[in-house]
């Protein structure tokens, strides 16, 4: 009876097969993290009421409200994080239900380091593109390395050591620029600072969720839920206090589309955890892993060719030395991740995922794979 209804039902048979849900689940990644890095270019790098002309906006404004549009994303990430939690609940589809018992105060020093690497990320659109920006942030692992060294007692393998060095050496051949004007020089300086400080965050928000995986555990929604909770009212308050707020709804009127650019921002990039959670969940996080590598690689290629943002050989050269050496470390600098005590590992892997967002409400959900296992072996 059960072969009658699988062979009536096409759909059903064709998701059962492993090849197509893979190629589905990687699809709906990219195309999710695609528009979302577009819509945020679109956002940061815009001319709003005006044209764009070579970087700089005529007769138009630019958006300015980064507090604002962090504020936005984290708020929609949370409420969509406690729907997921809800659904999860009555049907138990994506992880085991447990209450979260981890101390608030980390989950608010975790909210701010998540806030400031997504603002100063964003504020560095002003000044670079966004090809730079990613290949730059590309970086993360050293000060994850670094301060999961110093503040985890981790200890990590040559290998590791020698993807990290080639991603710095592509960065640098990167983003040296030779005969430009001193204005453009001071420019890309400011927004590599930012840069800069965005990985500075994100590597101090790695050290953070390690203590806090070995501590307490919390599950990967309950982990969304918080993080995006608290980094929303951190920034409401944030945007009351600067009354950027005021700013951002007279910009608003002025420019409507200007919402409809970031509701779709927040909307995607929350469709996109769902295809995290199916892919870490069925496949590991490997595999996800290197799709999200790879959305990356493609994204650098859509900002290139259609968003007006070319590059010279030399950069093209750094691109493939950069994502040659992130799927170096996704496929082999993991595997001998060690240190003094082995629940020091954490679920949340942050060495090779932006979640930008794509932390975005973006996390590694490791742990998904690891509640399955356990169903399993019950």
């Amino acid at each position: 009876m059960e072969n009658n209804q699988e062979h009536k039902n096409p759909l059903k048979r064709l998701w059962a097969n492993d090849t197509f849900r893979m190629i589905f689940i990687a699809a709906g990644i990219m195309l999710c993290f695609f528009a979302f890095g577009i819509m945020q270019e679109k956002v940061m790098r815009g001319c709003f009421g005006g044209e764009l002309k070579e970087g700089k906006c005529i007769d138009g404004e630019k958006y300015k409200y980064e507090l604002t549009l962090v504020l936005v994303l984290c708020a929609w990430y949370a409420i969509f994080a406690k729907f997921l939690m809800l659904v999860n609940n009555r049907f138990g589809c994506l992880e085991s239900p447990q209450k979260d018992k981890t101390h608030i105060g980390w989950y608010a020093a975790a909210a701010f380091c998540y806030i400031s690497a997504m603002v100063c990320g964003n504020m560095a659109l002003r000044w670079i593109t966004y090809p730079t920006q990613v290949i730059a942030k590309s970086s993360k692992p050293i000060p994850v390395m670094i301060l999961g060294v110093i503040l985890a007692h981790k200890r990590y393998t040559i290998q590791k050591y020698i993807f990290v060095l080639l991603i710095v050496v592509g960065v640098i051949l990167f983003i040296y620029k030779e005969g430009k004007a001193k204005d453009d020089q001071e420019n890309q300086i400011e927004g590599l600072l930012l840069v800069g400080m965005s990985l500075l965050a994100d590597g101090v928000l790695g050290a953070i969720e390690d203590r806090m995986r070995a501590a307490t555990k919390p599950t990967a929604l309950n982990f969304m839920f918080a993080i995006n909770m608290f980094s929303a009212i951190i920034l409401f308050v944030g945007v009351i206090a600067t009354t950027e707020i005021v700013d951002f709804y007279h910009f608003a009127v002025r420019h409507p589309d200007v919402l409809v650019k970031i509701g779709s921002a927040a909307v995607v990039g929350s469709l996109g955890q769902i295809f995290i959670f199916m892919m870490i969940s069925d496949f590991g996080p490997l595999p996800c892993s290197i799709v999200t590598t790879t959305r990356k690689f493609f994204t650098v290629l859509i900002s290139v060719f259609f968003m007006g943002n070319p590059l010279i050989p030399r950069q093209w050269v750094a691109t493939v030395i950069v994502f040659g050496a992130l799927f170096a470390d996704a496929l082999f600098g993991k595997k001998h991740l060690c240190g003094p005590k082995p629940e020091s590992h954490h679920a949340v892997q942050v060495p090779t995922e932006e979640p930008d967002i794509e932390k975005n409400g973006k996390l590694q959900l490791e742990d998904v794979e690891l509640q399955k296992l356990k169903k399993e072996t019950a």
